[in-house]
């Protein structure tokens, strides 16, 4: 199935893979969480067990570095594009409430910015993530 939109995460290729793991996995229910409709339906195993849904589309997982991240961030923050953010400070809390507030607490251009994750038009999160490779 071909998809007008595309699931973009990026995270910063310089994280322990525990890290990048935990920032993806929260990086995806941002995505989700702002669009329920990307959620397909229940799945059911040949018994009748029943699981959750999943994504109904692919999501592409890219790296970059420091500076590239950053980069990101700006074409999407200039074109106006949803995001979802994981910041350093995230890696030290143990919660939601604490999460937000470590973003609260930074300005926009001093957002330590570790992963991101936005999902738009195809060609609009290519222009965005321009500079990013694929993960490995």
């Amino acid at each position: 199935m071909d998809f007008d939109t595309k699931i973009a995460i990026v995270v910063r290729d310089d994280l322990a893979t525990w890290q990048k793991l935990n920032v993806t996995a929260f990086l995806t229910s941002g995505v989700t969480g702002t669009d329920q409709s990307l959620l397909g339906e229940d799945y059911q195993d040949a018994v009748g067990n029943s699981y959750s849904p999943l994504l109904i589309q692919p999501i592409i997982v890219l790296s970059a570095d420091r500076n590239r991240i950053k980069t990101i961030y700006r074409r999407a923050m200039d074109r106006g594009v949803q995001l979802s953010i994981y910041i350093e400070d995230m890696f030290t809390t143990g919660h939601d409430a604490a999460n937000r507030e470590t973003v609260r607490a930074r300005q926009p251009e001093d957002l330590p910015i570790v992963g991101l994750a936005l999902h738009e038009e195809k060609k609009l999160v290519d222009k965005i993530t321009k500079g990013a490779k694929m993960h490995s």
